[in-house]
């Protein structure tokens, strides 16, 4: 019950990715849409008021005509016939109000608002335009200032103040028709914006689509790349990484192909002799037979043992690949270990087995590098050389730092029958041995020795030894220079 609510829930949280880009694209589109209706708004208003204000700004001008003086007094004489014409608007209400020099009422309402007191007079005849409010009403008002040359004005007289006031009414009905004239094609065209999204979106989509069958098409062992031509240039760099992703897996698959063929190859031989010797030490009634055939089966499993393990060690080596983890690490140490580990070969071929170079925990022998893969490299070189050296021969192995480069070098020497020089790229190669050595052996060795170094960007080379005392063979000199390795002298 716990699996499948986590399955559910995880189901629940996992979305489509042509879902989310539509949702990022329709939002902000439904987002701006009441901004845009409430700009629009305010943009009608304004466009709606202007001829309005023209019509006030001319009945100002229109009123201040009506000024005379008369007897050294400013009259304001409007007919009836005109007021009749000036308050015919069957929507809007219309007032005026005219104010004399001194304060005094001439004409109109009496309860029309005065300007601010702090605004500044204008100049003669300029007309302006306020917001106001009339008997609880928004209204609009045009007004101006008439210097009139009245005989006897003192400096306490103002010029006569003229306005008319109009309610908002059309101005609102005017609008809101501009409003309706722009919003309603966008409630047409909007849900068509949404429709074209979706096929562009569709048809945008659709290469991932495409992608997707090839990939479901491909047969389980076809590792080709992937065609990066025909796809979107964003889609680009997710299929260049699934094609060195197919290539790392042919890699490793190749390889683990190679490691079953190589090891059932290399298992047949001594465990068909295992089985042999086993039968015949089922048949054998004699004592000693019988110990003779249970000591070749010990030495069948022994060969079988090694071969695996350098069948192991070689997988190893190849896989590792970039995830090699390194740390620092002292040579000399390593080498003695397995040196160690050698000792009892060497004695049993009674071979001078010896060690050339510094001792423990000099700079010059440090270097960056795997442990465990370094010890299988410095003991398949001394098996090799144990292996071919015959007995009574001599094996050395010496550490040095070259001294016009600085870097480590690892040689291990024998008094064996050396490698011809013909074969000397050969020996690398997995399972070749060379002729005439008549020695056991799965033709690993240096095929390992031959991996590792490259994983630590190290270089192997192939001498004639030629050691004191043993001049009848020329002997192999191994040499593993280990680049970068210059001591430092912190």
């Amino acid at each position: 019950m716990g699996a499948y609510l986590g399955l559910r829930l995880f189901q629940r949280e996992r979305r489509s990715l042509f879902g989310e880009i539509l949702d990022w694209m329709l939002t902000p589109l439904l987002l701006l849409w009441p901004i845009s209706l409430t700009l629009t708004w305010l943009v009608a208003q304004n466009i709606a008021g202007k001829p309005f204000d023209r019509a006030l700004e001319y009945n100002v001008q229109a009123l201040s005509k009506l000024l005379v003086v008369k007897n050294d007094k400013v009259q304001f004489n409007l007919t009836a016939p005109a007021r009749e014409i000036l308050r015919a608007d069957d929507t809007d209400l219309v007032y005026y109000q005219v104010v004399g020099m001194h304060g005094e009422h001439l004409g109109g309402e009496h309860d029309l608002p005065l300007p601010p007191p702090e605004e500044k007079k204008p100049i003669n005849g300029e007309v302006r335009l306020r917001e106001d409010v009339i008997q609880g009403e928004a209204v609009r008002v045009a007004y101006t200032w008439i210097t009139m040359d009245v005989k006897g004005a003192t400096p306490a007289s103002h010029p006569v103040l003229v306005q008319v006031a109009e309610t908002l009414e059309k101005r609102k009905t005017l609008a809101t028709e501009i409003v309706k004239g722009t919003m309603v094609p966008q409630f047409v065209t909007l849900p068509l914006a949404v429709l074209l999204v979706w096929l562009a979106l569709v048809r945008g989509i659709k290469p991932l689509a495409q992608l997707e069958k090839r990939i479901r098409a491909r047969k389980p062992d076809d590792m080709s790349p992937l065609d990066d031509t025909t796809v979107p240039e964003e889609v680009a760099p997710l299929v260049s990484s699934i094609n060195d992703l197919l290539s790392r897996l042919k890699v490793s698959l190749t390889a683990q192909k190679r490691f079953l063929a190589d090891a059932a190859h290399q298992l047949k031989t001594p465990l068909a002799g295992l089985r042999m010797q086993a039968d015949l030490a089922q048949r054998e009634t004699d004592a000693d037979e019988l110990k003779k055939s249970l000591k070749h089966i010990g030495l069948a499993s022994v060969r079988a043992t090694h071969t695996v393990n350098q069948l192991l060690a070689m997988a190893r080596a190849e896989t590792t690949g970039r995830s090699l983890a390194k740390q620092r690490v002292d040579l000399v140490d390593l080498v003695s270990e397995v040196m160690a580990d050698t000792v009892p070969r060497a004695l049993e071929k009674n071979i001078d087995l010896g060690y050339d170079g510094p001792a423990s925990g000099q700079p010059a022998t440090h270097l960056e590098g795997n442990p465990t893969l370094l010890k299988e490299l410095v003991r398949n070189l001394l098996d090799n050389a144990v292996n071919y050296t015959p007995e009574k021969g001599q094996v050395t192995l010496r550490l040095l730092t070259d001294r016009f480069s600085g870097v480590l070098v690892l040689i291990v020497e024998d008094s064996g029958p050396g490698i011809p020089e013909s074969e000397r790229e050969l020996v690398f190669q997995p399972f070749y041995r060379a002729l005439g050595t008549n020695v056991d052996g799965s033709g690993l060795g240096l095929a390992i020795v031959l991996e590792i170094a490259q994983q630590h960007s190290a270089t192997i080379s192939i001498e004639d030894a030629c050691l004191p005392g043993h001049t009848e063979t020329p002997g192999a000199r191994v040499a593993v220079r280990f680049a970068g390795t210059a001591p430092s002298h912190a």
